[in-house]
């Protein structure tokens, strides 16, 4: 596949959709190092980029969409459905938690919580598809969700990003995936995963997508229990390191983005940033690093007043 003129398509379906997301230079932790804030995308992950592009790019037939979802990739897609005017009925398990349950909720879609996990909700998701027609949307394992969250690496290439290396949280695949597509090796890309939901890293080491047991802090963003197919080929295909943090190290980096750049992310959302924060990444001498901030859902939301968000 030539993924980079799909990648290019993509961006053109999308553009008007989603927000072109700000870049920014900043020292964390005593790293000087770029940052993309793309937890200020619509819904508040880059998911939206691979629903616009899945369900603009078609055809939808006349069931709508159907998708799973840990919460962040459901909510894009309804976001997306309701703004294209197609029906979505989203499935999401137990452990995405009420804030992402509500967030579903606010878009408009239909929603069905499953007891269990996100292979959980994917399994109801197959049988919803397989009952109505409805499309399905992958939540990062299909060529149209890959491609569309490829815009994002795209982008920062436009926005003038001079890093040699990427740092980029794992869940299922898609974004390091699309960002993999997009680079083609012209930039070093670190994979970063918690310890306790490394798809990735396991796959990797193992030479093929293997089952992982899920758990953690940013499980309910980052808890594939297999990484993806054409994330796996990707990241196989060019050697990408992978590293491992620990919770304890993802909150750490958490409650530093809030401290001193009052930069509300989730979880999985400060991961990358972990990587380097807990020297599970030391870059060398003069390394020009950059990290993706990817997702701004914690549980629970803020409070403002008596009130959450």
């Amino acid at each position: 596949m030539d993924w980079r003129a799909e990648i290019e398509a993509a961006a053109g379906r999308i553009a008007g959709h989603v927000r072109r997301t700000p870049v920014m230079a900043i020292t964390l932790g005593g790293f000087p190092m770029e940052i993309k804030l793309e937890q200020l995308q619509h819904t508040g992950t880059f998911k939206a980029r691979g629903a616009f592009n899945s369900l603009i790019k078609g055809p939808v037939p006349a069931g709508g969409v159907v998708a799973a979802s840990g919460g962040n990739h459901g909510a894009a897609v309804g976001y997306a459905a309701a703004s294209l005017g197609i029906p979505a009925q989203i499935f999401v398990p137990e452990m995405a938690g009420p804030s992402k349950i509500a967030l579903i909720e606010r878009t408009g879609a239909g929603l069905t919580v499953v007891p269990g996990q996100y292979a959980d909700a994917l399994e109801a998701a197959l049988a919803h598809e397989a009952k109505t027609g409805a499309m399905q949307v992958h939540a990062y394992d299909a060529p149209g969700t890959l491609a569309g969250q490829g815009t994002l690496a795209r982008e920062w290439d436009e926005q003038g990003l001079r890093a040699d290396t990427v740092l980029i949280a794992v869940g299922g695949g898609g974004l390091i995936g699309g960002a993999l597509a997009w680079w083609q090796g012209a930039r070093k890309v670190i994979a970063v995963e918690p310890e306790t939901s490394c798809a990735l890293h396991a796959a990797l080491a193992a030479g093929g997508p293997v089952d992982v047991e899920v758990s953690g802090v940013a499980a309910n963003a980052l808890g594939a229990r297999r990484i993806g197919a054409l994330c796996y080929g990707l990241a196989a295909g060019q050697g990408i390191p992978s590293v491992l943090v620990s919770d304890d190290a993802i909150l750490d980096a958490q409650r530093l983005l809030w401290r001193e750049a009052r930069l509300l992310v989730e979880p999985a959302g400060a991961t990358a940033l972990a990587a380097l924060l807990s020297r599970a990444y030391v870059p060398a001498p003069g390394e020009r690093v950059a990290v993706l901030l990817c997702g701004a859902n914690p549980a629970p939301e803020p409070v403002f007043g008596d009130r959450a968000a």
